[in-house]
């Protein structure tokens, strides 16, 4: 009733689930930091598998069970992994600096606000949302962590210091990165650096990348670094406009 419980969602594969010790990890560190005990029960999550592909749920809260679910991946989700969206900034009105006992480094069940974030970019003609600090730095979007791309080096906003989710999709995807000879960096990025950006995407489980094709209405060139980091992450890119 209180919102008092840590989720993870993670993507289902043939082989099975999809980094989920990452995802153990974190789903962890969410309960500590609500004071909840240390998740257990979690074995039937290890032996989930789907073709071509699905959606684990883990969902623990205070004096309760784990409930372990799974789902079929949206085809929404699949449209914006392959063609991309539409990305309205909104300013969340916090600031980078956190008191100690903030909770927004944890995923946590209390989504209600994440939600109306969506609905309000989709009455504005968007697939999506990107928080800005009072700042002017950006964050993340409501269920998706920002990746974007400069020159030959790829980056994404330092989880520690914007006081953010850690993303994994994120944290896996740079960690790979030099496999396709490309740099990596965390640092804190404005609007205007973001839109000067040679590239951006929305990196989550189950979208993998989507690519930003607009941003606050202007459109956006494609990329061809999207399909060889949807291919890097072990997604399928198989729209010519992601095959360079």
């Amino acid at each position: 009733m209180f919102g008092e419980g840590v989720f993870e969602t993670v993507h289902l594969r043939p082989g099975g689930p999809w980094l989920l010790d990452e995802h153990l990890a974190r789903l962890a560190r969410s309960a500590a930091l609500l004071d909840l005990p240390a998740p257990a029960g979690l074995d039937a999550a290890r032996t989930a598998a789907a073709d071509p592909e699905g959606a684990l749920r883990i969902v623990c809260t205070r004096n309760a069970p784990p409930s372990i679910t799974t789902a079929e991946v949206t085809a929404r989700t699949v449209a914006e992994r392959r063609h991309g969206i539409r990305v309205v900034t909104a300013d969340a009105g916090v600031s980078i600096h956190r008191p100690s006992w903030s909770l927004t480094t944890a995923k946590t069940t209390s989504y209600a606000a994440n939600l109306a974030a969506k609905r309000w970019a989709a009455a504005h003609g968007a697939d999506d949302m990107l928080w800005f600090s009072v700042e002017g730095y950006a964050l993340e979007a409501p269920t998706a962590s920002l990746v974007w791309l400069t020159g030959e080096r790829l980056c994404t906003v330092p989880p520690s210091e914007a006081a953010i989710l850690p993303g994994i999709t994120a944290a896996h995807l740079l960690a790979r990165a030099p496999e396709v000879s490309l740099s990596t960096a965390e640092r804190l990025i404005t609007r205007d650096e973001l839109r000067a950006a040679d590239a951006i995407w929305l990196a989550s489980s189950l979208r993998g990348l989507a690519e930003v094709v607009e941003l606050d209405g202007q459109r956006r060139a494609r990329s061809p670094w999207t399909g060889r980091l949807l291919t890097l992450l072990g997604f399928s890119a198989a729209d010519p406009e992601q095959a360079g």
